[in-house]
Order: structure tokens, then sequence, then C-alpha cells
């Protein structure tokens, strides 16, 4: 058996006003060929400086020891942000349809593709089914199997496209490797006819429930467990719950649950009515309230004991980077730099044009600049401060960074991307992580794993930004969405997404 593999990849939403380019992609991730395989096989690093092993490595590994052969295309990965604009995903779509044909021309048996599944075009609904369908055509028809973020946001077309979908089953995301490598069975079983893959979903006009959506804490945890045993025992080849991303710009976005089965129609349907059922009985589940930012910071000043055996976490919910905000909110600097004297605080903000005044300074330089509020000026205003410019660093897919402090505050300001998901944005460009008293991450769930070290308590913090939950009730639906407008049946609105005929 011969696979090819592929990933293009990217978290839209749809709230943000700054598009996503193709330089984003290649500047945060881009590999094809010869150095994607050597990324993703034994001793490499599948996206630098962020995963070690990912949902390609682990499709090459559990293809490998099926006996296949696996062939590399490419893997473009950009951060979270605004829809990307129709030149880019034109030219991304065009890599991958031509690096399946050369492939095509040794004989493929299958194709595996990691795609969000939440991803936005400009103009162009729906952009993971066209890539899906462009795959089968230019590798010949052969069998196509991919894997989703469980955010992702299920359609019709795209069901259809795939011969099978699966999605992580972890929230924080901590099984992108396991995800691949079910990938690999499923296609490796179809491609050799001992799977005869059938699937079943359902779309829930729910837009937001589940509480927190953690898969091991109530009252996501028995969703969780109930996919796991029907995969365990082999009710199901892949069971999945995609707990949608709320910011993205289609009328049927909502909740999806999906059964895949070996053949098994009957019990696909069962099984995805179940998921469906649980799902929506947890639906009044909302995330929970969030502080504002005084209060956050009275927290923080109180957990003094906390403090000294690490850091405060204060998750800036309003301008979360890795749910596509443009990362320059000013709200959450402000209140630090007025009512967070003796606290000292690491943060960051993303701002172009302060980084084009600082860069041609020396290290030292006292500096006085206007910060943020540039990217996205509807959602907060530019904010002035005066300090010192501690650094100045290069950094992979944060590009041109420097560091000003300015009273207890050391703020990091990128011209890329201000990703703060991992102690490293920090720890990187010189700050000590132990030396602070509040660490701010622009990050909703896997910081949490990776502040697990330094993160003593954790704060979310609601100011006013594209990531608001209900931010994103300012979308167009196909119809009522709960949490929004009154629903008391999830199946009327499920027939009609599934069946518009």
């Amino acid at each position: 058996m011969r696979f090819a593999y592929a990933r293009i990849m990217q978290e839209t939403n749809a709230l943000s006003p700054v598009t996503t380019a193709l330089a984003d992609f290649e500047q945060s991730h881009y590999l094809d060929g010869a150095a994607l395989a050597a990324a993703v096989g034994p001793g490499g690093h599948e996206v630098a400086g962020f995963f070690k092993k990912a949902e390609l490595a682990g499709f090459v590994d559990g293809a490998t020891r099926a006996g296949a052969t696996t062939v590399p295309v490419l893997s473009a990965w950009a951060s979270s942000g605004g829809p990307l604009t129709r030149a880019c995903f034109d030219t991304l779509l065009d890599r991958l349809v031509d690096g399946l044909r050369r492939a095509r021309g040794a004989g493929l048996d299958g194709v595996y593709l990691a795609l969000h599944g939440a991803m936005g075009v400009v103009d162009l609904r729906d952009p993971e089914t066209h890539i899906l369908r462009a795959a089968r055509e230019a590798a010949g028809g052969v069998p196509v199997v991919c894997t989703h973020d469980l955010h992702a946001n299920l359609t019709r077309e795209r069901v259809a496209a795939a011969d099978a979908i699966v999605a992580y089953g972890t929230n924080p995301h901590r099984d992108h490797a396991r995800c691949g490598r079910k990938a690999a069975e499923l296609l490796d079983g179809i491609a050799r006819g001992t799977y005869h893959p059938t699937t079943a979903w359902r779309s829930l006009p729910l837009l937001l429930g589940g509480g927190k959506t953690i898969d091991f804490l109530p009252p996501m945890r028995a969703v969780f467990r109930r996919m796991r045993a029907m995969e365990r025992r082999g009710e199901a080849l892949a069971a999945s719950t995609l707990m949608v991303h709320p910011w993205i710009d289609d009328p049927s976005v909502g909740w999806s649950t999906l059964v895949v089965t070996n053949g098994d129609a009957g019990a696909a349907e069962r099984l995805a009515d179940e998921l469906a059922d649980m799902c929506w009985a947890r639906r009044h589940d909302q995330p929970p309230a969030f502080a504002s930012a005084s209060d956050a910071l009275v927290q923080a000043r109180k957990a003094r004991l906390r403090r000294k055996l690490g850091v405060v976490t204060i998750a800036d919910a309003s301008d979360v980077v890795t749910a596509g905000a443009p990362g320059d909110s000013t709200h959450l600097l402000r209140s630090i730099l007025e009512e967070g004297a003796g606290l000292i605080t690491y943060a960051a903000v993303r701002d172009p044009d302060a980084i084009a005044e600082l860069w041609p300074l020396a290290p030292g330089a006292e500096v006085a600049l206007a910060v943020g509020g540039k990217l996205d000026p509807t959602s907060s205003s530019p904010l002035p401060i005066r300090g010192t410019l501690l650094s100045k660093h290069d950094r992979p897919g944060f590009l041109r960074v420097a560091v000003v402090s300015t009273g207890d505050l050391r703020l990091v300001i990128t011209e890329g991307p201000a990703m703060v998901m991992k102690p490293s944005f920090y720890t990187d460009v010189g700050l000590d992580l132990w030396k602070a008293d509040i660490a701010v991450v622009k990050n909703f769930f896997p910081f949490l794993l990776f502040f697990l070290p330094y993160n003593r308590k954790t704060i979310f913090v609601r100011t006013r930004g594209v990531t608001d939950f209900d931010a994103a009730f300012r979308l167009r639906f196909d119809g009522p969405m709960h949490p929004r407008d009154p629903v008391d049946d999830w199946r009327p609105r499920d027939r009609a997404r599934r069946d518009p005929g």
C-alpha cells in the first residue's frame, strides 16, 4: 500500500478584521517533500515550537506499522486568525493538487489529510470540502480519510466528500498523534477492503454548552467516555463529538456527532443519535462567567502564597489568539498599568507598527509609544506607554519581537501573532517565570497543560473582543440557535441540515 499525506490547517474567526495570507502559513509552519518526511519521522519535530509529534507523525507511524509506504506532500499550518484570502487558499490548494498528481504517478492507494474543520476563506463556503474533493480527484479517486480538531463544523457536503472523518477525543487537545494513527488504521483497512466505512452524523443547533467542555471533567466526561467505549467494544471504528468553534461564518454552524462503523448503517445511526442526545442534555451547562480585569487583579494580589510558589495565570478570554483574535487588545493591559502596581506581570500584544518604531533602537533605550488597538480598533484603542526597551528578537512564527519594561509590566510586543500558549513565549525572550507574579496568556485550554509547572491559580478575564462567546451571536444562522434563542428539540434543524431536499 502507498499512502500520501498532507496538512492544510487554520482555525478561522470570522469576526477578526485581519485576514490570513500565504505568508502567515510560510512564516508559521510550511514543509513539503523530504523536509516534511524528516519532521514527522523518528527524531523529528513535526511543528517546530509547538508539537513534536502530531497527526502526521501519528499517521506515518501507524501506516508504517501496517506495512504501507507513505508519501509526504505538504504541511501548512497558521495560527488561528481571520479568514484566508482567496489567493492564499487557491495557492495552497494548487500545491496540494500538484503534489498529489506527482505522487499518483508512482501509484497511490489512499490519501490522508489533516484539516482543522473550522477554516474560513473570503467569499468561499466550506473550504475543507473543496480540499477533500480536489484531493480525491488529483489522487485518482482513491479513498480519502481526514482528521479534524474537535471544534470543527461539519457539513453535509464534507461528510459526503470523505470516506471517513476522525476528530480529536480530548480537550485540551493532547491526542493529535493518536488521532493520526487511528486515521492510518482506517485508511489501511479501507484500501485493503477489510473496512467498509458507513458514516452517520447529527448536526445540532447548539453553539455553546457543556460547561468548560473539558473531556475529563463533568458535564462532558460521560460523553467522551461513551465515545471511547464505542470504539473499545467494537461498536464503532470511530466516534467523534465536535464542540464547534462558534465564530465560524456558516449558517449551519453547531455541535456535531459522527460515528463510523464497518458497514453497519443501523448501528452508526443509533450511536450518532445517542451521542447527540447526550450533548443536547448538556446544553444548559454554559461556559462559566469570567472576571473583569479589575477583579482578576484583586484576586491575584490576594493570592500571596500562590505567587510565591509560582505564578497566577490570567487568560485574556476576549482576545484569545488561538481562537482567532488579532491579539492587540489593550483593555487588560490598561488595567494592569493602572491597578497592577507591585505585581510583576508578563503580558503580550501584537503591534507591527510599534515593532517598526522600536526596531532601530538599541536595548536600554527609553521609549514612549502607543501600542495595540490598531489591528482591531473596534474592540480597543491604542495604549500610550513609557518604558525601557529590554531586548529584541527574531522568532519563527512570532517574527520580530521586542520586550519593553514599563513599571512592573514586562510587555512582549510581537510583529506576528501574539500566541501566548506556552511558557517558552516568555522564557525564550529572557523573562524568568519564577520572578513573575502574573503571566497573561491568550489561549483557552492548552495553556493549562503547558503552564502546569508554574501555574498556581488560573483566572479567566472578559473585557471586550472577538472571542467573547456571545460575540458569535452576531453571525448569521439558519434558524434558532441555543443559547441565543429558545430551542426545545435539536431534531428538526438536524433533519433540515442533513437532508435539505
